[in-house]
């Protein structure tokens, strides 16, 4: 894509995002269906243009919104009275459940309607090597080229490091994490900055989830394996004034014509709908067919739920917020001489992948500011620990 063409895109989708801010900040009507979503135009709009011509009666306005601010706006209360919240973070929707903020139309606090999974983009044609698997990304090759954006401001990056928590188990994920921190280029706020810098040449390496990465021209997309699947999921909210607009949209979402609309190829979706999802197999990834098939690989959104404060708070004070350190500590890890004590060089990378707190001592803390603060003075001791080691080596 041209830069000329995503100025374009940018400057239209920013005009569609203000008209609808100064849309949803006035009070409900009667008859209009309002939906917080954290997807794009490019996702949300085909759904909609379909549901109109079956639904003239029913007006609706969009606001898109990132998955965590979202939350926060229906845990405050839902002053502007969505009716519908539409997102792919599975554990949001246990957590509004939780909090009883969602409402039952027939299908349950909220209904699953599509499946995803992440991994990562690149631009294609790309001159070297590509990662095939999760370690790979770990390799000195692809030091500070990879980028990803914040989980606090993004649900598919918090359902990234679930993914691999869920996999690996709590220290071990977090030891891939806390090194994966030595590879990155930059936390982008944004889901989108990230593949328009992979897009760019700004960054070799970008982490998505396959609908975004497999819909962006000129990027290639490989899973990371194994493949876990996460379901996307649509719920009515308390405070809605809509209920029956919300259950058709809903109703219409999960019907056939719905779900066949996510096998367009600028969607890319993988529809819940097995009937429908036949049509799709043929062009699925093997892994993805594969992780259908198994019980094993599916995606824990309850447990995400029970940690999702955690997990992120703890990504901003042992990544985020020291991520120029700890990527300069990896690399002067890796460039000492093979001279420097094996048994040294070990302590050093065992602190640079240590996660000082359990799982239940991280879910026992209060969810607080203070908490944040703690952890992270808690990682900087571990990294100027690490620091006075390499010091100490590269001196000798």
């Amino acid at each position: 894509m041209r830069r000329a063409e995503r100025i374009g895109i940018r400057t239209r989708r920013l005009i569609v995002l203000l008209l609808t801010l100064v849309l949803v900040a006035s009070p409900a009507s009667a008859e209009e269906l309002r939906i917080m979503t954290s997807y794009q135009a490019d996702v949300v709009d085909p759904m909609l243009d379909a549901f109109w011509r079956s639904h003239p009666d029913i007006r609706i306005r969009v606001l898109n919104k990132n998955t965590n601010a979202a939350v926060d706006e229906v845990l405050a209360g839902n002053d502007r009275r969505f009716d519908l919240f539409w997102a792919s973070a599975p554990e949001a929707f246990v957590v509004l459940d939780s909090a009883g903020r969602l409402a039952d139309l027939g299908y349950g606090p909220y209904t699953d309607f599509a499946l995803s999974a992440v991994g990562w983009a690149w631009r294609v044609p790309h001159d070297g090597p590509v990662p095939q698997e999760w370690n790979d990304l770990l390799d000195p090759t692809f030091a500070q080229g990879i980028a990803m954006s914040h989980p606090m401001r993004s649900g598919t990056m918090h359902s990234l490091l679930e993914t691999i928590l869920q996999d690996r188990g709590w220290q071990a994920g977090w030891a891939w994490i806390l090194e994966l921190g030595g590879q990155l280029n930059t936390i982008s706020a944004r889901s989108f900055g990230v593949l328009e810098g992979v897009e760019s040449g700004d960054f070799d390496i970008g982490l998505t989830i396959d609908f975004l990465g497999l819909t962006h021209d000129g990027l290639a997309f490989r899973y990371g394996r194994p493949v876990i699947l996460i379901p996307a999921r649509i719920a009515a909210l308390q405070g809605g004034t809509e209920p029956e607009a919300a259950k058709a949209f809903v109703d219409f979402v999960l019907s056939p014509e719905g779900q066949r609309i996510l096998l367009r190829p600028d969607i890319r979706r993988i529809p819940v709908d097995p009937d429908i999802r036949a049509e799709l197999l043929e062009t699925l990834d093997p892994a993805v067919t594969a992780a259908l098939n198994f019980s094993w690989s599916s995606y824990d959104p309850e447990l995400a739920a029970r940690r999702y404060w955690q997990v992120k708070q703890l990504f901003e004070a042992f990544v985020a917020r020291d991520l120029i350190l700890r990527r300069d500590l990896w690399r002067r890890l890796r460039a000492l001489d093979d001279d420097a004590p094996a048994a040294e060089r070990a302590r050093i990378r065992r602190l640079l992948t240590w996660m000082p707190l359990t799982e239940h001592q991280a879910r026992a803390a209060p969810a607080d500011r203070g908490t944040l603060l703690e952890w992270s003075e808690r990682s900087h001791t571990i990294l100027r620990d690490a620091e006075a080691r390499i010091r100490a080596l590269e001196q000798q």
